[in-house]
């Protein structure tokens, strides 16, 4: 592992006008680890998201990424093409809502296949082998490869939504609320798909959830956020099994009274 972060985030602030959407964030994240942000709604992690996705522009701070020549580049220096392409390409991003990241009237195929364009695949039988080996990691019946997404379930939507973003083998993968409004059974098979695909890739990630017990599977670290800005953060056993901050203790306690 480089001892350069491959994420590296300084005092990011981010106001909507005079509303505070998150306040002097600051972490770094290497390759393989996971880390977690938590908090109720409205305390800002979602904002913090998409600034990091750069779907939004931070009022204050900086945000590098360490490219595959070894450059750390600020990500809103970049220029918009070169920005596209990284996160079509080095870069995942798992949405909440999976419709919200597929191509819902394409193939279950072509919407892992025109990731695989993006790194400049052209062979039409590469490509839909490409496709049919990802359908197969991630649990959808190779012979729904003809099929479009809108005849899946929640569950197999939000899996067909992971093989399209690691296609590419990305080193970074942002997931908003992953799990969010599956059944229980259906989050508990696609957090172990999660889990196993982010260890055998050695992928970095980040997880914005509500949930503490999704942060405590998937998470090395977590980042626990109030009113937009950071109250607590450490290894996630750590901050959830002996939390120092009150807001932390007072999320815990909720989760064990519940």
């Amino acid at each position: 592992m480089s001892e350069t972060p491959l994420l590296s985030v300084r005092g990011l602030t981010k106001y909507y006008g005079a509303r505070l959407g998150c306040a002097d964030i600051s972490f770094d994240l290497h390759e393989g680890e996971v880390l977690a942000i938590v908090g109720e709604s409205g305390s800002g992690k979602s904002t913090l998201l998409s600034c990091l996705s750069t779907e939004l522009v931070p009022s204050a701070g900086e945000v590098h990424y360490r490219m595959r020549d070894g450059m750390a580049r600020d990500l809103f220096g970049l220029g918009e093409a070169e920005r596209r392409l990284l996160m079509r390409t080095d870069w995942g991003f798992v949405r909440q809502n999976a419709a919200d990241g597929l191509r819902m009237g394409v193939s279950a195929g072509g919407n892992v296949g025109e990731r695989v364009m993006a790194i400049g695949a052209r062979h039409y039988g590469k490509i839909r082998a490409t496709a049919s080996d990802w359908l197969e990691k991630v649990e959808i019946e190779t012979g729904r490869i003809d099929d479009t997404p809108r005849g899946f379930s929640g569950g197999m939507r939000q899996r067909l939504q992971i093989a399209r973003n690691l296609a590419t083998n990305p080193r970074l993968v942002l997931m908003d609320e992953p799990t969010s409004g599956l059944d229980v059974s259906v989050q508990a098979r696609l957090l172990d798909l999660i889990r196993q695909l982010v260890r055998e890739l050695g992928l970095a990630a980040i997880i914005v959830t509500h949930d503490l017990a999704v942060a405590r599977i998937l998470s090395h670290r977590i980042m626990v956020m109030r009113r937009g800005r950071a109250v607590e953060s450490g290894l996630t056993d750590q901050v959830l099994d002996d939390p120092s901050d009150a807001y932390t203790q007072l999320l815990v306690s909720s989760v064990l009274a519940a």
